[in-house]
């Protein structure tokens, strides 16, 4: 598809080289290396709880979640190199501003013409901005003035940005009728701000992410309030974990592709469900789409896919656990079902608000599911199932009767009672 061959991904060459040289195969490189550092973790024994893609990386995540094959990931990839190449003459880039976004948005605020936007918040220490070449000057030279930190990124195309607006469209077109499988794992997307649904129609979805916005802090943000408290990089480097610890400087993070700090088979091991040492209570994803298969023997963790060069690629030293697989650095080390009911029920809320697209706050311990806020019979034993899958509770005992829960608060009740009643088995 793109009249060249991969032989340079494998051959040793640096990222920087490929960049300058091929950036093409570059993004491939990338790709591949999420896609095969992920096999190589699952082949260790490794369970993960939700995956986050960045940028890019969305793409990696949905083959390792299994909403596409391997071949088919490659391939949308190349329709979206194929879709720049031939629909971005912009010249722009991209600006890393060390400072979070609201800070970006006052600056680009002074420059209401210039055609800055806002392309990535990575959390509290760094902003992305996308824009003309002219545009990301000014821009730097307004941050330089007020003391902040600007750095130019080596990205080929200003990402996230209205000024892809013509690539997107011929993107949504070359995507046209993308189908999916269901996901193994549930894949949250922080330009979506939710997870990816089965209704979803992948292929303009991964279009539009060419002109919206990543807005990865806030993903990390909701991920923690739910509960994550292990990261994996599932790419080359830390770039996004480094994201995570400035946010959150007792997440236990894990970067499997440096040799130096963890290996593959290391982390895969610490993750999976036999990991020897103290439980960790699972943190469950918020989901709207397919529910978590993250076991409550092992530990909770999110991986992340590295995206397209919008995050710097060297900040920030990771503190690790490799030296105790079975155990994460200030991690929660409560048994599952040690896990208070509010915490609990924080978790059942998210799901039915985001599959049932009803607003959080509906959702009290004595509202009626069928009187109250209309969800019928298959629905509810649909999110019954889910639950299942998002608890880790096993097969659904043979004389459950969905209709005994007729109430938010006796969902949540089942919940508790059958990860206790898990716990002391």
């Amino acid at each position: 598809m793109l009249g060249k061959g991969l032989g340079r991904a494998c051959s040793g060459e640096s990222a920087e080289r490929l960049l300058d040289e091929a950036p093409d195969v570059l993004q491939l490189a990338v790709f591949a290396t999420s896609t095969a550092a992920f096999r190589a973790l699952a082949d260790e024994g490794a369970r993960f709880s939700v995956l986050v893609g960045h940028s890019l990386g969305e793409i990696a995540a949905l083959v390792a979640g299994g909403a596409l094959d391997v071949a088919e990931g490659a391939e949308i990839l190349c329709h979206r190199i194929i879709a720049l190449r031939e629909h971005d003459s912009s010249g722009g880039g991209l600006l890393a501003l060390g400072c979070a976004v609201e800070r970006a948005q006052q600056i680009l605020d002074l420059l209401p013409t210039s055609g800055a936007v806002i392309a990535v918040d990575n959390g509290p220490e760094q902003t992305v901005v996308s824009g003309p070449a002219d545009a990301l000057r000014r821009t730097s030279a307004i941050a330089d003035a007020v003391g902040l930190s600007a750095t130019v990124l080596r990205a080929p195309h200003p990402f996230h940005s209205p000024l892809l607006t013509a690539a997107a469209q011929e993107l949504g077109r070359r995507l046209t009728g993308y189908g999916r499988r269901g996901l193994s794992v549930p894949v949250f997307s922080p330009i979506l701000g939710r997870y990816y649904r089965d209704s979803d129609d992948l292929g303009q979805l991964l279009a539009a992410h060419l002109v919206t916005p990543v807005r990865f802090g806030a993903a990390v943000e909701r991920l923690h309030r739910s509960g994550v408290g292990v990261w994996v990089e599932v790419g080359a480097g830390r770039a996004l974990t480094s994201r995570v610890r400035a946010a959150h400087r007792a997440a236990s993070v894990h970067t499997p592709l440096l040799a130096d700090v963890d290996t593959l088979r290391e982390t895969g091991r610490f993750l999976a469900p036999a990991a020897t040492g103290p439980r960790i209570a699972p943190a469950v994803p918020t989901a709207e789409g397919p529910q978590a298969t993250a076991t409550a023997e092992g530990p909770n963790v999110t991986a992340t896919a590295e995206g397209s060069g919008t995050v710097p690629t060297a900040e920030g030293a990771q503190a690790t656990s490799a030296d105790s697989p079975g155990r994460a650095a200030g991690a929660d080390e409560r048994p599952a079902a040690a896990q208070p009911r509010e915490a609990i029920a924080a978790r059942v809320r998210d799901l039915y608000a985001t599959t049932l697209e009803y607003p959080e706050e509906v959702f009290e311990d004595h509202a009626e599911l069928e009187a109250d806020l209309g969800v019928d019979s298959v629905k509810r034993v649909e999110l019954m199932s889910r639950l299942g899958l998002l608890f880790e509770l096993g097969p659904r005992p043979e004389d459950l009767r969905v209709s005994d829960y007729r109430t938010f608060g006796q969902v949540v009740d089942f919940v508790v009672d059958s990860l206790a009643r898990a716990d002391a088995a």
